[in-house]
């Protein structure tokens, strides 16, 4: 199989299900942003060595890959690809809180960065509310399974608790924001 199809050469994409569209279609950008986030995850988990970090991050990836293929599949499509659940929620949230256990109490709001890690994190974090926004925008004009953006808004938190548990765990103190400073 080769990499290259030519097929896109006019600026159309194929859907699951065959459906062809304009790669600057909502659908198109969602599902992309969901891939730039798996990306940004990827890049945290480069040089990841913590693994309370580390095994949270690799099952994102499994489900951002579902999700994309969800997002990929228009209502009219007779494909069912893997779909994420209220279970897929509720599980960051169990995840969400583990990465919090031995974390100091959140005072204040911080800003991203401490380790490279923890601002991986926090970039990652970035990208998943752009993919939340697209998300949201796709779903005022199609239908949109509402798990999808309850896991994208879960995930986002996941990634800012990582990210401070990243800091933690190398010894690293979350800088708070002070306004006006």
């Amino acid at each position: 199989m080769k990499l290259y199809t030519k097929r896109g050469d006019d600026g159309l994409t194929d859907l699951i299900g065959g459906q062809r569209v304009p790669k600057h279609h909502l659908r198109v950008d969602a599902y992309g942003c969901v891939d730039e986030l798996n990306a940004a995850i990827g890049l945290s988990l480069a040089d990841c060595l913590i693994d309370a970090v580390r095994g949270p991050l690799i099952t994102v990836q499994r489900r951002l890959f579902d999700l994309g293929a969800q997002l990929a599949t228009p209502a009219s499509a007779q494909a069912s690809p893997a779909r994420l659940t209220a279970d897929h929620a509720a599980e960051l949230e169990a995840r969400i809180d583990t990465a919090c256990e031995p974390l100091p109490p959140l005072r204040t709001f911080i800003l991203p960065g401490g380790t490279v890690l923890a601002a991986r994190l926090h970039l990652a974090r970035t990208v998943c509310r752009r993919a939340e926004r697209c998300v949201a925008a796709l779903a005022e004009q199609e239908p949109v399974d509402p798990a999808a953006l309850i896991y994208l808004n879960r995930l986002a938190d996941l990634l800012f608790a990582l990210a401070r548990r990243a800091n933690f765990e190398a010894g690293v103190e979350d800088v708070p924001w002070t306004p006006g400073d």
